[in-house]
């Protein structure tokens, strides 16, 4: 298989993480994908850029980063996006089913209700403390890096910047998708229920599974390698 006809996976963070996370997959996905993580200002290499508020100026920026990963001739593309990414992955699908010389191979979205199916609880305008033990809560997941006071004060802008785009997500089309779509959810995620996982049927047109997997809602920080397996074994 050559570069050209290798499917680019193109991988959306989620809250507070960087395109880095995804780094490791590059090995683990070996010849059958190209790992395209996309990066969100306000972090790792875009540290100094302000962070988005509003999902589609996010959109906006990450379709003209992948252009720039795409090249001129077309691609084969699959997408893959956790939480927050699972609806910028699903507001960049739409998109890339009217890019010209772009086949959209897959949708897959993990760890999140369907687009419409907002959070109730918000952690958006609470204290640093308060903010902080409510994402903890949402996520099932303290990372390390947030009990150093000078990687938390580095890292909470674009945290909190991403929840705000989470929380204030309103889908923007109600046209379902036109390309195959997989929804993956930690069995034992406390955030995200069976039904919420179901519910992403209503915005397939077409090809819709729904797989669990082991773990709960950050489920993808220790199941890395199966998930890759899972989503070559479907996209080839």
């Amino acid at each position: 298989m050559t570069s050209h006809d290798t499917t680019k996976l193109v991988c959306l963070p989620y809250a507070g993480a960087g395109a880095s996370f995804y780094r490791p997959w590059t090995a683990l996905a070996g010849d059958s994908l190209e790992i395209v993580p996309l990066q969100l200002p306000g972090r790792e290499r875009l540290i100094d850029e302000e962070p988005y508020r509003e999902a589609n100026q996010a959109v906006d920026g990450l379709l003209a980063q992948l252009r720039g990963n795409l090249g001129g001739d077309g691609a084969r593309v699959a997408l893959f996006g956790h939480s927050l990414g699972a609806v910028l992955a699903y507001e960049l699908a739409h998109r890339l089913v009217a890019e010209p010389g772009v086949e959209l191979a897959h949708l897959f979205v993990s760890g999140s209700p369907e687009p419409a199916r907002g959070r109730e609880q918000h952690a958006t305008g609470l204290s640093d403390e308060a903010f902080l033990a409510r994402v903890a809560e949402f996520a099932g997941y303290h990372h390390p890096a947030l009990d150093d006071p000078e990687m938390r004060e580095m890292i909470l802008p674009s945290l909190r910047a991403d929840v705000e785009i989470h929380e204030s997500y309103t889908p923007s089309t109600n046209l379902p998708l036109d390309a195959p779509l997989t929804v993956i959810r930690g069995e034992d995620d406390e955030l995200v229920s069976y039904d919420d996982a179901e519910s992403w049927s209503k915005v397939a047109s077409r090809d819709f599974e729904h797989v669990e997997v082991l773990g709960g809602h950050m489920y993808l920080t220790d199941t890395a390698s199966a998930l890759v397996r899972l989503i070559v074994s479907t996209v080839l």
